[in-house]
């Protein structure tokens, strides 16, 4: 009886406004799978000989698995979250060497008539993991290094496994987590440098082509972006307004120096002038740490250095450990390479697929190039297309906006716990939402190159479904108590 009025009073305080927003996903997911996949001949969309009526199935048992979570005892979730990450890794290695070779990698289980992947399930393990260390007892991620590697240990740990399986898409989404981090005190730093590193990429790939001061522009570019970081890290995270005045001064007065000789017909060296330039400029950095504040100068200098090395290796990273088809995929989203018969094929229709859709789409079923086949993977990865094209832009800004709104309101959850367990978590799940979402998009209308990320609720799939099933609804479950918590 008193289990029955638990139940109760469990339902009661779950989060309605958010399980409507998963059921009007899925059954959303559900219709664009069966658009995506239909077939003239035989057109019932609940069939289980079709993916729209496989994938309902797979919403049906994902509906149970959801009331299930719902109903466990919201303390299983804390007390055995390292035994369930444990469990999961555990799962993910013996993945390496038991799973079959699926065009290309060993990441799916093969159990009698159906096929799971257990880098879905790793997802929910982890933050599991990761909310349970950041509320053991006096845990302060920027009291030590220790606690640090802890929570860096969590996160990459599956990384390794996911990445041995050769399932890159599946492991960079663990990346996500470094949100998370950063939510609970880790330094903007670290973001900086990510997104440096990114943009540094990108730039000293994308523009080979042409040369400045004898090296690739692309290169050249970089240089110049160092050095704009370095008077922008002396200016607002050093507070060394004159400092930075100076350091802009030298890298002007060299920059109109070395395009006047270059005018008169003077070759200048490029790597050359760049590295020595800049090495002045640190060395000015250097000598101004016995007159102020050294720590935040010594990580001004240090962040310089890296991004020097880091472009000195982005050659080497991409043509030697990239693989053939990884390095296509990011030319042919660079512009680098079209290839529409290779590597550029999907994105290439998959853009034709949405731009033909116009406003308002070309109508429920009446996609000539979903229809026809022309995108390949179009009810997975690619399903993003064929809402595109029959829906319009007034059906994939709908869809943008039910994901933003869900997103929004994890987070709203997430702030309203009253356990660093619960907001970690909650922040855990939203982050795992905001990457897929934002690279699957990015990846179907061409500004990210394919890793095969599915689309949360959209992409056929029972793996994908149920990772994301057991994501939201532990986090309902864990905020359906926060009252019982908060007394």
């Amino acid at each position: 009886m008193q289990q029955q009025e638990n139940s109760g009073s469990v339902l009661k305080q779950v989060d309605w406004f958010t399980v409507i927003l998963y059921l009007i996903l899925v059954m959303a997911g559900m219709v664009s799978i069966y658009a995506a996949s239909y077939d003239f001949d035989h057109a019932n969309m609940l069939s289980f000989t079709e993916f729209s009526g496989k994938q309902f199935r797979w919403i049906g048992l994902s509906l149970v698995l959801g009331l299930v979570l719902l109903l466990i005892d919201v303390r299983v979730y804390e007390n055995y979250a390292y035994v369930i990450y444990g469990t999961v890794l555990l799962l993910l290695l013996i993945t390496i060497f038991i799973a079959p070779n699926t065009k290309g990698s060993h990441s799916w289980l093969v159990l009698g008539p159906m096929s799971l992947q257990p880098a879905e399930f790793g997802k929910f393990s982890t933050a599991l993991c990761l909310a349970k260390l950041f509320s053991s007892y006096n845990f302060v991620l920027n009291a030590s290094r220790k606690n640090y590697m802890l929570a860096l240990m969590i996160i990459f740990m599956p990384v390794i496994l996911i990445l041995a399986q050769n399932e890159t898409g599946s492991a960079l989404v663990y990346l996500s987590l470094f949100f998370v981090l950063y939510r609970e005190g880790m330094s903007g730093l670290v973001l900086l440098a990510a997104l440096c590193a990114v943009t540094f990429f990108v730039v000293a790939v994308k523009f080979t082509g042409s040369m400045l001061l004898g090296i690739p522009s692309g290169q050249a570019a970089v240089f110049i972006m160092i050095m704009v970081l370095i008077v922008a890290m002396l200016a607002v995270y050093c507070k060394e307004f004159t400092a930075a005045r100076n350091v802009f001064l030298w890298f002007a007065g060299t920059g109109i120096a070395v395009t006047v000789l270059e005018i008169c017909g003077v070759e200048v060296p490029g790597t050359i002038f760049f590295i020595a330039v800049i090495m002045a400029a640190l060395a000015y950095c250097v000598l101004l740490m016995f007159k102020t504040t050294a720590r935040k100068l010594v990580i001004t200098v240090a962040t310089a250095l890296s991004a020097i090395v880091f472009l000195f290796s982005v050659n080497y990273a991409f043509t030697s450990i990239l693989q053939r088809h990884q390095q296509m995929r990011i030319k042919v989203a660079l512009g680098m390479e079209e290839d529409l018969r290779g590597a550029g094929y999907n994105v290439n229709q998959s853009k034709i697929a949405i731009g033909s859709g116009g406003l308002w789409g070309k109508g429920f079923l009446n996609g000539t190039q979903t229809k026809l086949k022309y995108v390949p993977e179009q009810h997975t990865d690619f399903i993003f297309c064929t809402v595109g094209e029959e829906e319009g832009l007034w059906g994939s800004a709908t869809v943008i906006l039910l994901f933003l709104i869900l997103i929004l309101r994890i987070i709203n959850i997430a702030e309203r716990q009253p356990t660093v367990f619960g907001r970690v978590y909650a922040y855990c799940v939203a982050s795992y939402l905001i990457f897929h979402i934002s690279i699957n998009i990015g990846m179907v209308i061409g500004l990210c190159p394919v890793i095969g990320i599915p689309l949360p609720f959209f992409s056929y799939g029972g793996s994908s479904l149920w990772g994301f099933t057991f994501l939201l609804f532990i986090l309902l479950r864990i905020d359906a108590s926060r009252r019982e918590r908060s007394f």
